[in-house]
C-alpha cells in the first residue's frame, strides 16, 4: 500500500511517544497537520508561530522529552524563531518541524524560499533534511536524540513541499521506536568527597538550586540531602519548588545577605549568569569556594573557577554527596554564622507583609498579590511574566512543587506566557489528572506582557484548555499614567513607556467565549479571584487588575547592577 510523507512524518513522532504538536498550518504543511491528528496525536493550532513555539518549549522542560512545534516554510519558520532561541538559552528539549518550498525549485525564488536549514544551524544542537522519505523516521529519531542528550536543546527538521507529498510503497519504511531517556552518569569519587569535605568544614555553606536540578527530576535527592546536611538552600526563580519554598531552611527572604555571605557554594544545575550576578563580588564573596554541579561539561568553570567541578546528572550526584557528608553537620539556628541569615529572613518577611497590607488606592503591586495569594490553592502551575510584575511576584508566591513555576527565564522574553499556560495544562491534563483533578494552570502578567500573545485566549478556549490569567495593568511598560494624566499629555511628549490607560483586556476573554473581570479595589479582586477559580475548571478567565500607574518614575535595575565596571 502507498503512503505519503506526511504520513510517515506522522507516524515517526508517534512512534517517539509524541502526544501534542503545537503550531499553524499553511501551505506545505497542512496535510501533515491532518496526519498527526489522524494519528490520534493532539494538534494545537496557534495564532502565531512565536507562541505555538513558546509552548512547545515548555512543554519539553516539564516533561523531558521535546515539544513539537510544527510551522510553514519561510516567515513561519521564522516567527517561530523566538521560541528556538527562549530554548537554547533555558537548555529545553524543542522538536521544530519547518515546511519549506520544493526541492527542484530551490534557487529559482520558490513561493516562501529561503535557507531554513543555514538559519536554524546556528540555533540549534541538529538540523536536518530528510533526504527521502525511507529517511524521515531516522532524521526525527537522531532529532529526538540530540534534543535530549547532553544538555536538552532545540532540534530542527526541514520539510520541503515535494517530501510531504511524495508516496512511497510502506512495506520499504521502518518506522524507529521511542529514543530511550539519556543515560545517568555519576561524578567523579574523589572530586565528590572534597565536595564533600567542603561542605562539611564550611562555617556558611549555601545550596543554590537551579532550574536544570528541577528538569533534572532532582526533587526527591536533593530533599533529602537538605533535610540530612541542615545546610540552607536558594532556589533561582525557576527552581522553586525543588524544595518547597515553605522549607525552614530556605533562605529565598534573604537573598542578598546569604550571597554575599556564603563561604561554600553548592550550586545544582544553576548557571553563573546574569540571574546569579555571574558570581561575582560584591554579590558574592571574594573569597567564596565553588563547588559545580552540571550536566554540560563546558558550563564548569564560566565566569568564575569552581574549587569542586562535578561533571554528570545531579539526581546521581546529590546522593553520592550525601553519602559522605555526616547527619546535620550543620546547626543552623544555633551557629553564629548562619543564625543571622534567618533573622534577616524574619525581618524581610516582616517588611514585606507591611506592604501586603497597603491600603492605598489604586492598590500597588505587593497588596494586589496578597489578595490574589491567599485564596490561591497551594498545587497551581504558576506562570509569571512582566517587569515589575514578575520580578515582584517572585518574591511574594511560594512554589511547592518542581516544575510549577514557568517564567521569562534565562533570555528574559516577554510574550511566553499564553504559551506557557498552554503548555503547562496540557501536560496536566495528559499526565496528572488523575493525581490532581482540581490542578489550576495560574498566568500572572504585566499588562504589556499580555499583549504579545493576548490571542492566544482564542487558541486555548478554542484547544478546551482553560487556564486563569491575571492581569497586572498599571497602564504601561514598568510605568504608565493614570486617564488624566494620558489625555493632557501631548501626543509627542508622552513618555515611551505609556500604553492606552484603563484598556478592558477582560473583554478579549468574553469576545472569544470565555469571562472577564474588571477590578479596581482589594475586596473586587478578592471576589474574582475566588470565581474565577471556580470558572477556570471550564473555560479560560481574565482578571484585568487596575494598579498604581506609577508615572514618570526614573528606572530602576537593581538586580543588574551585579559587579563593578571594568572598562
Amino acid at each position: 500500500m502507498l503512503t505519503n510523507g506526511s504520513k510517515v512524518i506522522a507516524k515517526s513522532l508517534k512512534a517517539q511517544g509524541v502526544t501534542v504538536v503545537f503550531g499553524i498550518v499553511g501551505i506545505p504543511v497542512v496535510e501533515v497537520a491532518e496526519a498527526i491528528i489522524a494519528e490520534g496525536i493532539k494538534f494545537i493550532g496557534f495564532r502565531n508561530e512565536q507562541s505555538a513555539s513558546y509552548a512547545a518549549g515548555a512543554h519539553g522542560y516539564l516533561t523531558g522529552r521535546p515539544g513539537v512545534c510544527l510551522v510553514v516554510s519561510g516567515p513561519g519558520v521564522v516567527h517561530a524563531l523566538p521560541g528556538v532561541v527562549n530554548a537554547t538559552a533555558n537548555c529545553w528539549p524543542l522538536l521544530l518541524l519547518g515546511g519549506s518550498s520544493d526541492t527542484y525549485q530551490q534557487g529559482m525564488g520558490a513561493f516562501q524560499e529561503m535557507d531554513q536549514l543555514a538559519l536554524l544551524k546556528q540555533h540549534t544542537k541538529y538540523s536536518a533534511r530528510p533526504a527521502s522519505l525511507l529517511q524521515i523516521s531516522n532524521v526525527i529519531d537522531s532529532a529526538v536524540r540530540y534534543s535530549i542528550y547532553g544538555r536538552p536543546g532545540p532540534v530542527y527538521i526541514d520539510l520541503p513541499a515535494d517530501l510531504i507529498q511524495a508516496e512511497t510503497d510502506d512495506q520499504k519504511l521502518t518506522i524507529k521506536g521511542p529514543v530511550p531517556n539519556p543515560a545517568k552518569s555519576l561524578a567523579d569519587l574523589g572530586a565528590v568527597e572534597r565536595a564533600a569535605l567542603l561542605l562539611t568544614q564550611a562555617k556558611m555553606p549555601l545550596v543554590i538550586i537551579g532550574k536544570g536540578a528541577a528538569y533534572a527530576r532532582a526533587e526527591h535527592a536533593i530533599r533529602e540531602f537538605i533535610d540530612h546536611s541542615n545546610i540552607p538552600f536558594l532556589p533561582t526563580p525557576m527552581g522553586k519548588g525543588v524544595v518547597p519554598d515553605s522549607h525552614p531552611l530556605c533562605v529565598s527572604a534573604a537573598r542578598s545577605k546569604a550571597l554575599s555571605d556564603a563561604d561554600v557554594v553548592l550550586l545544582l544545575g544553576a548557571r553563573l549568569n546574569w540571574i546569579l550576578h555571574f558570581g561575582q563580588p560584591p554579590k558574592f564573596s571574594e573569597s567564596v569556594k565553588i563547588i559545580q554541579v552540571d550536566i554540560h561539561p563546558e558550563e564548569h568553570h564560566a565566569n568564575r573557577r569552581a574549587e569542586v567541578s562535578l561533571v554528570g546528572n545531579v539526581d546521581l550526584i546529590v546522593g553520592q554527596i550525601k553519602e559522605h557528608i555526616p547527619a546535620n553537620c550543620h546547626n543552623v539556628r544555633d551557629s553564629p554564622y548562619l543564625g543571622p541569615w534567618f533573622e534577616k529572613v524574619k525581618a524581610n518577611v516582616a517588611a514585606t507583609e507591611k506592604k501586603l497590607k497597603d491600603d492605598t488606592y489604586p492598590m500597588s503591586y505587593h497588596r494586589a498579590f496578597w489578595e490574589i495569594k491567599k485564596r490561591l490553592p497551594e498545587n497551581v502551575i504558576f506562570v509569571s511574566e512582566g517587569a515589575n510584575t514578575m520580578d515582584i511576584a517572585r518574591s511574594i508566591f511560594d512554589v511547592q512543587e518542581p516544575r510549577c513555576r514557568l517564567d521569562a527565564g534565562t533570555l528574559a522574553t516577554m510574550g511566553v506566557g499564553l504559551g506557557f499556560a498552554i503548555a503547562g495544562k496540557r501536560v496536566f491534563l495528559i499526565v496528572a489528572k488523575v493525581c490532581y483533578p482540581n490542578k489550576h494552570v495560574v498566568a500572572i502578567e504585566g499588562d504589556s506582557a499580555f499583549g504579545f500573545s493576548a490571542m492566544e485566549l482564542e487558541t486555548a478556549i478554542r484547544a478546551n484548555t482553560p487556564i486563569l490569567i491575571i492581569i497586572i495593568n498599571n497602564n504601561g511598560i514598568y510605568h504608565g499614567l493614570d486617564v488624566a494624566t494620558y489625555k493632557s499629555t501631548p501626543d509627542n511628549s508622552l513618555p515611551s513607556t505609556a500604553l492606552l490607560p484603563d484598556v478592558r483586556y477582560d473583554a478579549i476573554a468574553e469576545a472569544v467565549g470565555g469571562s472577564g473581570y474588571f477590578v479596581r479595589t482589594p475586596d473586587e479582586l478578592g471576589q474574582a479571584v475566588e470565581e474565577g477559580l471556580r470558572e477556570s475548571h471550564n473555560t479560560c478567565v481574565v482578571i484585568n487588575v487596575m494598579i498604581q500607574p506609577g508615572g514618570r518614575k526614573k528606572l530602576d535595575f537593581a538586580w543588574l547592577q551585579t559587579t563593578k565596571t571594568k572598562l
